[in-house]
């Protein structure tokens, strides 16, 4: 199976945290939390259209003002996702600029903010000088599971998240595909049906919940020629897809461990296929850690262990510990894989 998403590290351990995530078949992709970014380059972060912000502390929000930059003159709508004082901290950010030049701008920032029981919605147009326009709140809706709501609902796949105690409201998200959709290149192949950009409008067809009686027609590329086919959903899900398990990945920073802290984010990422968790301390240290709201590789481990995640990255590494990330990731790992117990 192909995953649908691609994800890895913006920085290097000791780097900013963020995490950066591409979808795979389409131009789109999606970045958790802002720190430096210059490593992504003007491309990548341009894809980055949907933004999740843990928090607003320098290290995660610095690189606000390189996506701004690279989308600056673009026809695109930035989306931010975040805790309380987010909006309020991108009007700042906006606010340190002169913008009289760019009233022709096409870019809207759209800054959604979510507190406890409403989301607050705000939009900064480059044509009005990203003057605020706000919006009216919505109302959250919390899962029953451990404080978890969704901030994102795509047809592809849903993000959610949690608020961690770091002094400050800490978010933690996870990103979960509906179901994976595989499609059988050979059985294509035998039935004459050439491989393409086609294929995506069948997977966002069942994305959408359309029925299996669904008609539509597709253009078809064969070898420069080109030709008009209509197909019926049921059929071709029948003949030439299979619809298996969604992947799932989880991302946490900047939590102290606790045992509410704990149990958000094992609800938050129980079963991810991958987990990428802030580790700055040894165990060692964890005195340390706890004075700071942060966490051990230990209590990584234990947790993702917990969670029943199938793999774990640890990141966020204090330069305290230059030279010793090896000792990091060894002990993230021997707790994971059991070699610890529960307690921390």
């Amino acid at each position: 199976m192909n995953p649908s998403f691609s994800s890895y590290l913006v920085n290097d351990n000791f780097g900013d945290p963020g995490v950066y995530v591409e979808v795979r078949w389409s131009k789109r992709a999606l970045l958790f939390d802002l720190g430096h970014n210059d490593s992504l380059g003007p491309t990548r972060l341009l894809r980055a259209n949907d933004i999740f912000v843990s928090h607003t502390h320098m290290d995660h929000f610095i690189g606000f003002d390189a996506v701004v930059r690279v989308a600056l003159g673009r026809g695109k709508t930035l989306r931010l996702f975040g805790p309380p004082g987010l909006i309020e901290n991108v009007q700042g950010k906006l606010r340190g600029y002169t913008w009289n030049l760019v009233d022709g701008y096409p870019l809207t920032i759209e800054v959604r903010e979510f507190h406890r029981q409403e989301v607050k919605i705000c939009f900064f147009h480059a044509a009005s000088g990203f003057m605020r326009s706000e919006q009216p709140a919505r109302p959250l809706v919390l899962q029953r599971e451990a404080g978890l709501f969704s901030v994102l609902e795509d047809p592809m796949f849903t993000v959610k998240a949690v608020a961690l105690n770091h002094r400050i409201p800490s978010f933690a998200y996870s990103l979960e595909e509906q179901f994976h959709i595989n499609v059988n290149k050979q059985r294509l192949h035998e039935a004459g049906l050439p491989v393409g950009a086609w294929l995506k409008d069948v997977k966002q067809f069942i994305w959408q919940g359309q029925p299996d009686h669904f008609r539509f027609t597709a253009t078809l590329y064969d070898e420069h020629r080109k030709a008009e086919r209509e197909f019926v959903l049921g059929e071709l899900k029948e003949r030439f897809l299979s619809i298996s398990r969604g992947q799932k990945i989880a991302y946490v920073v900047d939590a102290r461990y606790d045992e509410d802290n704990e149990a958000k984010i094992v609800a938050l990422a129980r079963g991810a296929d991958l987990l990428y968790c802030e580790s700055p301390y040894l165990d060692i240290d964890a005195e340390k850690a706890r004075d700071r709201y942060h966490l051990t590789a230990r209590q990584a481990g234990i947790m993702a262990r917990k969670a029943q995640v199938r793999d774990l990255v640890v990141f966020h590494f204090s330069p305290r510990y230059t030279g010793q990330g090896e000792a990091i990731e060894r002990e993230a790992m021997e707790a994971f894989q059991g070699g610890e117990g529960d307690k921390a």
